[in-house]
């Protein structure tokens, strides 16, 4: 097998975002997916250190009790690698040493609190995808293309630009993403406080991947990326709120809001950007959901290259329901006893703000995991170029639905010496990978319906 450099690979001159791309693949890189690529186009070979090992794809060997687990059980993932043990542990002490394998965000943490560390566990590369992703993807390297800042054409269910020529690329990959035909989960926003207390918000969810649906993939010239609807169930004062999301493939995005106060449903053009998610007291933004979401026109978008960096990955222990929210909540950070942190190659990409519009970030600098295409963090600076947020996401991958999430997701805010947890499943029921809905499920009607439940 041929060994390909995984450092900073140059891409083009790191190009930027400009209002027309064609990026069709050539024929020849095209057929390196699935070869010396993996079939979405990260490198298939380990690194020549050993830190990083090849990638096998579907035919990982896990143990029986997680690859046998079942989507409709009810249960929460076992760990895969119960055996496993911490190579490397990194701290203030030697943070020079390894700053350049973590985000900025990462090494300034360190470097303030010195209770901090990250245990650097063996590198599983667990990320894999259904083989109707792996067929469309290579069809889509072909034909794909992005017009302006969002408006992907050319593209079918699988990633459209398995090998990018800009950061633009790389974010619509991420964006659109395979993570299962569609799920029903029991989430929460949880605020802490620089004390380390905190207070639980409460939501159910309900979302329907349009683009990214196996099951649905005759469908073809839909031109959704998914279909969501969100209802508040606490605390009180927000409990009843209702928010019905629709994501297209053009960047456009429409969106309706049901208030018990109003007892009427109406259209919500603040669900978008750096407007703030309700019961978040103002530290997520509505395009920090997911990492990053919505569209991509406030920002030109530069490749930087990729990279390998420390982030976090494989981390179901920090799911199970053994481990309460009050045994990794601590103040400033999460429990680092109970994190875990692997070696991998991302592909880096670097959002600044365009003259003319506005955003509380003026730059964002990002991390995608090469085998998923996952965002799993963002170093987030404001009008002054300082570092103001950092955007951790801790990947796992479902053997029951191959697909891969970030699980939970945490900001932390530099200034206020507060952060922001989402997503953490650990007291909650696991999500529901087989619901299915109705044609008319995601509609404004539907929403009237539902808020007399």
């Amino acid at each position: 097998m041929r060994q390909i450099n995984p450092l900073l690979l140059p891409l083009l001159g790191a190009l930027l975002c400009s209002p027309a791309l064609l990026a069709k693949v050539p024929a020849d890189k095209a057929a390196q997916l699935g070869t010396t690529l993996t079939p979405v186009g990260a490198v298939e070979a380990g690194n020549k250190e050993g830190t990083i090992p090849a990638w096998k794809g579907s035919i990982l060997k896990l143990p029986a009790a997680f690859a046998n687990y079942k989507r409709d059980s009810g249960a929460h993932y076992p760990n895969p690698f119960p055996e496993d043990k911490p190579r490397l542990k990194i701290d203030a002490s030697n943070i020079k040493q390894y700053a350049a394998q973590l985000p900025a965000g990462a090494v300034k943490r360190l470097e303030l609190n010195p209770k901090l560390y990250y245990n650097v566990y063996p590198t599983r590369r667990t990320a894999a995808y259904p083989d109707a992703i792996y067929a469309a993807t290579k069809a889509n390297a072909l034909s794909a293309t992005l017009s302006g800042d969002d408006d992907i054409e050319g593209a079918t269910l699988g990633f459209p630009f398995p090998i990018p020529s800009n950061g633009a690329e790389a974010m619509v990959n991420h964006r659109v993403r395979y993570r299962g035909d569609s799920v029903v989960q029991s989430g929460n926003t949880i605020v802490v406080g620089r004390d380390g207390q905190f207070q639980v918000n409460g939501y159910e969810l309900s979302a329907q991947f349009v683009y990214s649906n196996v099951k649905k993939a005759a469908d073809a010239g839909n031109e959704l990326i998914f279909q969501i609807v969100r209802k508040d169930i606490s605390p009180p004062r927000l409990a009843g709120n209702i928010t019905l999301v629709w994501d297209k493939l053009d960047g456009g995005r429409e969106a309706w809001q049901f208030s018990p106060g109003t007892a009427r449903v109406r259209q919500a053009p603040s669900v978008a950007f750096d407007n703030p998610v309700n019961g978040t007291d103002a530290l997520q933004n509505v395009d920090q959901t997911d990492l990053f979401n919505g569209s991509q026109s406030r920002y030109t978008w530069k490749l930087i290259g990729k990279k390998e960096m420390v982030i976090p990955y494989n981390n179901y222990s920090l799911l199970r329901p053994e481990l309460k929210l009050k045994d990794i909540i601590q103040p400033g950070q999460l429990n680092p006893e109970h994190l875990r942190y692997e070696l991998h190659r991302v592909w880096v990409v670097e959002a600044n703000i365009k003259p003319g519009t506005s955003h509380t970030f003026t730059k964002r600098v990002m991390y995608f995991d090469e085998d998923s295409w996952n965002m799993v963090a963002a170093d987030n600076y404001d009008s002054r170029g300082n570092l103001y947020q950092f955007q951790e996401g801790h990947l796992v991958w479902g053997s029951n639905v191959q697909a891969t999430t970030t699980a939970p997701e945490i900001i932390y805010h530099f200034t206020s010496g507060r952060y922001f947890i989402t997503a953490a499943f650990n007291e909650d029921k696991a999500p529901d990978l087989t619901a299915s809905f109705s044609n008319d499920y995601f509609t404004s009607a539907a929403v009237q319906k539902m808020s007399t439940k």
